[in-house]
């Protein structure tokens, strides 16, 4: 079954923006790439703000397609407490994101930064980073957080590390196994929660 046009359009744009950064992505290298008549994508996303935010909130979709019970509706009937499935979750997601799910991850990253420059693709960053900061500062409260929210932003900070450095940055070489992340994100868990060693 072919996906709707809107997908096929923003998939075909994250391909583009991972392969040749915002430079390389035009209304008519979409079309190209997705293999839709001229036309096409300006007829869905009139502006390169409407496309950049069609490509950011598909990454979201795909990024998040693996947990839906953590993001329709908090935490899920899991047999794993709330600490374990952060342990679990966030080493399964960053592995993912570094592998499988690394074109996502590098197209996340070049949207970041064109953030920075533009206002309105902030405004949508944000709006919808807000979903996992929420996310996370359920898990942590459940987890036994006196400060959920301020938790949360310092695992997703943590985490936005990873990601960067295993992707861009000086680790780009050498992916970290999903077993040294646990152990990373045990021992992080450990100094957020104040857990005595």
């Amino acid at each position: 079954m072919t996906p709707p046009r809107p997908t096929l359009i923003a998939d075909a744009a994250i391909d583009l923006i991972a392969d040749a950064g915002l430079r390389g992505l035009t209304h008519r290298a979409v079309d190209d790439a997705s293999g839709l008549p001229a036309g096409s994508t300006s007829n869905l996303a009139r502006t390169r703000a409407a496309l950049l935010e069609l490509v950011l909130t598909r990454i979201v979709e795909r990024e998040t397609a693996d947990y839906p019970d953590l993001t329709e509706g908090g935490l899920p009937g899991a047999a794993l407490p709330p600490r374990e499935l952060l342990v679990e979750v966030g080493a399964e997601a960053l592995f993912q994101a570094l592998t499988s799910g690394r074109r996502l991850t590098l197209a996340r990253l070049e949207l970041a930064l064109e953030a920075t420059r533009r206002p309105e693709l902030r405004a949508v960053y944000d709006r919808l980073g807000a979903r996992f900061a929420r996310i996370a500062a359920d898990l942590l409260a459940a987890a036994g957080s006196t400060a959920p929210e301020a938790d949360a932003r310092r695992l997703i900070r943590w985490c936005d590390g990873v990601l960067f450095n295993a992707t861009a940055g000086s680790g780009h070489w050498q992916v970290p196994m999903p077993e040294e992340l646990r152990v990373d994100i045990d021992r992080y868990l450990a100094a957020l929660l104040d857990e005595e060693s």
